[in-house]
């Protein structure tokens, strides 16, 4: 074949061909939006933001285990181990009975008594993991800080001294 001999050239194949490569584009563009909208609207890199996603969604569960009344599967998720009780022997430096003494409503270690609502007003990225600022029971100061491990999955409390500024 030579250039005399060229295909003629088909306009509806080339229009069809720039649609779905525009169209990919689009879809690639939406599904990013999407991503970044779902981890909520992190100001930090893309790679960083399903940490976003699954430490605000296992700070969700936890104190939605926890406004229920439902210690043992609070803790469970505190520990990133649905079957803490068959071992607890391995969460020796943060046993249950520590932890019920810090979130159970009647505990006098808890300073916010009887945990009804709560409002995760913001995360930021901290170290490796993700630190995780909480209103309780609708106060608007005074937020409750923890730190999620993305690789373990396990909650603690924020190292002292550390906190997200919420602003005036």
């Amino acid at each position: 074949m030579t250039l005399l001999d060229a295909p003629q050239f088909d306009a509806a194949r080339a229009r069809r061909r720039t649609v779905i490569a525009q169209s990919a584009i689009g879809a690639i563009l939406l599904l990013f939006a999407a991503w970044w909208l779902a981890a909520s609207r992190p100001v930090d890199w893309p790679w960083n933001w399903n940490r976003y996603i699954f430490g605000r969604s296992a700070v969700n569960k936890f104190l939605g285990a926890v406004e229920a009344g439902d210690l043992p599967r609070a803790y469970g998720i505190w520990v990133h181990d649905k079957n803490w009780r068959q071992h607890p022997q391995q969460y020796a430096s943060y046993p249950f009975p520590r932890f019920e003494d810090d979130w159970s409503s009647t505990s006098p270690d808890n300073d916010y008594g009887a945990i009804r609502s709560h409002k995760i007003v913001e995360a930021a990225h901290y170290g490796s993991g993700l630190l995780v600022a909480i209103l309780i029971n609708g106060r608007k100061s005074g937020a409750l800080d923890l730190s999620y491990d993305p690789k373990s999955g396990q909650l603690s409390f924020a190292p002292p001294g550390v906190s997200l500024y919420l602003g005036p």
